[in-house]
């Protein structure tokens, strides 16, 4: 743990379901393992938080980390329903799409993907330690090695933050990879092409600042991405 984190339970290595995380559909795609649900939230550092907001469901992109129990995330907006009703259910979910599934027929066609849903009751962080440490921890996920290299938040700025603290007890988890699913059907005698269109994304070299002085180089923490595949 980093700063004063407060310590959590550890939880099991099999995802429990749950009327809200059981599969009733694709249940083939779906994974019951947590090491699938690390790896997924671990390629990625935006998760969509669905929340009520004055009674009207409300979907918003922010940015994420964890630790082996615990998501962080930015939410100002889920702090609103929090504050009204500190029992709010929230949804979580990061999606990753790997490719187009393009099958003989317009009805099999289909997405590779890996999805994982979060559900649960977030708590707002407001001790400035534990607020500082949770701040590390998403910023180290989506870069790691700035949290020591930038100038970390000023009491004002901690202030200004909301940070929310999402248990992964209750996830639930899918997977789709492979060909389609209609080689062996009907539609195979058509003679039209099937298969897959693979999606891949890389970071490209940094950018600097326009306004950065003259022989400010990039630190070696950002540099090293460059090239390497995302999600």
């Amino acid at each position: 743990m980093t700063q004063t984190e407060t310590p959590a339970t550890t939880l099991s290595r099999t995802l429990p379901q749950t009327d809200r995380t059981r599969h009733s559909r694709l249940r083939e795609q779906g994974s019951l393992e947590r090491s699938d649900l690390e790896a997924i939230l671990d390629a990625g550092f935006v998760c969509h938080l669905g929340v009520l907001v004055d009674g009207r469901p409300v979907v918003v992109p922010t940015v994420y980390g964890r630790d082996d129990t615990r998501l962080y995330l930015h939410g100002s907006v889920a702090s609103r329903s929090l504050a009204a009703d500190p029992d709010a259910p929230v949804c979580v979910t990061v999606t990753h799409v790997d490719g187009l599934v393009l099958a003989r027929s317009v009805f099999e066609h289909g997405v590779n993907y890996r999805s994982a849903m979060i559900h649960g009751v977030p708590r707002a962080i407001t001790d400035t330690d534990e607020k500082l440490a949770g701040l590390r921890r998403l910023t180290e996920h989506a870069t790691p090695g700035q949290w020591t290299y930038a100038r970390q938040p000023s009491r004002k700025e901690l202030a200004a933050t909301t940070l929310l603290e999402l248990s992964l007890d209750e996830a639930s988890v899918k997977i789709r990879t492979g060909a389609p699913d209609d080689g062996d059907g009907p539609d195979a005698a058509l003679g039209l092409w099937a298969g897959t269109l693979p999606l891949t994304s890389r970071w490209g070299a940094p950018t600097a600042d326009p306004l950065l002085p003259h022989g400010i180089k990039a630190p070696a923490h950002i540099v090293a991405r460059a090239g390497t595949r995302h999600a």
